[in-house]
C-alpha cells in the first residue's frame, strides 16, 4: 500500500494466539462459489511491511498446518509489499528467499518493491520514498539517513543502498511476477481494472488501482485476491477478497488459507 494513510488501532498489540479464526462470509445467493482445483491448498499473505516477525509468526502456523495436509499439494502465495514502513525490511525479504527454497512459492510484485527500482534508477525519488517508509527500508540495510537528505546525500544513500541490496535479494525483486491464477482465483497485488480482460491488464494497475477497483460489484473473470488498500479485517466479497490488514499499524498480519471452495482467514 502506498498514497493513503493507514489507520491505527488499540488492538495493534493483540498477540497471535489472542487472535481468532474468522470463518469468511459467503455471498447471498445462488452464485457459483470460486473453487480451486482438488488437491491443492493455498497460503495467501499480502503487505507484510517489513514485519518479520509477524511473518515468522504466521510461519509457524503454517507449519503446523502443513502437518494435516497427507497428499495435498500446497502453494504459499505472497502479493507484494514486503518492504518499508516497518523495521525490517532486509530480513523480512531474506525469510521470503528461505522460505521459497523449501516450499512451493509464488512471489508477486507490489507498488513498493516498483517504486524501490524507481528510486534505484532515479535517487531524487528518495524524497517521495521517504513518505512511506522508504528511510525503514535504508536503515534494514544498515544505512543512516538523515531526516532531511539533500540532494548529494540522497545520490550518496541510494548508491549505497545498491551495494548494500546482496546479490540474493536482487534475483529476488527481479523475479517477482505480476499475477498468479490457480483454477477460479486471481492473486494480485492491488486490484484489476474493470471491464479490461484479466489477460490485458496494465501493470500499473495492478500494482497501483484502487477506487474503480474496490467500487466495483463486477465479475472479474476469477475472483480476486489482493491488498494494498489497509482494512481492520478481510474484507470478503462476491467479487473480491482484501487480505491487507494494515500488519505495520496493527499488528495484524492475515493469512488467508484457500481449498476447493473453502476459504479461512487468520
Amino acid at each position: 500500500m502506498l498514497g493513503q494513510p493507514l489507520y491505527r488501532t488499540a488492538s495493534g498489540e493483540t498477540a497471535l494466539e489472542d487472535r481468532q479464526m474468522l470463518r469468511l462470509s459467503k455471498p447471498k445467493g445462488k452464485v457459483r462459489k470460486p473453487r480451486l482445483p482438488d488437491g491443492i491448498r493455498i497460503y495467501a499473505i499480502s503487505d507484510i511491511h517489513g514485519c518479520a516477525d509477524l511473518l515468522q509468526q504466521m510461519f509457524t502456523v503454517i507449519d503446523r498446518d502443513l502437518t494435516t495436509l497427507g497428499s495435498t499439494r500446497a502453494i504459499h502465495v505472497f502479493l507484494g509489499d514486503y518492504i518499508d514502513r516497518g523495521p525490517n525490511s532486509s530480513q523480512t525479504i531474506d525469510l521470503l528467499i528461505e522460505r521459497g527454497l523449501k516450499h512451493e512459492s509464488v512471489f508477486l510484485k507490489g507498488n513498493h518493491e516498483a517504486f524501490l527500482f524507481d528510486v534505484l534508477k532515479n535517487p531524487s525519488q528518495l524524497e517521495n520514498w521517504k513518505q512511506y517508509g522508504g528511510l525503514q527500508t535504508l536503515t534494514s540495510y544498515g544505512l543512516r539517513p538523515s531526516l532531511n537528505p539533500d540532494a548529494a546525500e540522497q545520490a550518496e544513500l541510494i548508491d549505497q543502498l545498491a551495494l548494500a541490496i546482496p546479490p540474493h535479494q536482487r534475483h529476488f525483486f527481479n523475479s517477482l511476477r505480476l499475477r498468479f491464477v490457480c483454477g477460479d482465483f486471481f492473486f494480485v497485488h492491488a486490484g484489476v481494472r474493470p471491464g479490461i480482460p484479466l489477460a490485458k491488464q496494465q501493470e500499473h494497475d495492478l500494482l497501483w488501482i484502487r477506487e474503480e477497483f474496490l467500487a466495483s460489484e463486477a465479475h472479474f473473470g476469477k475472483y480476486v485476491v489482493h491488498g494494498h488498500t489497509p482494512v481492520r479485517e478481510p474484507d470478503i466479497r462476491p467479487n473480491r477478497a482484501n487480505i491487507d490488514t494494515g500488519a505495520y499499524a496493527t499488528g495484524n498480519l492475515t493469512l488467508l488459507t484457500i481449498q476447493g471452495d473453502s476459504m479461512l482467514a487468520l
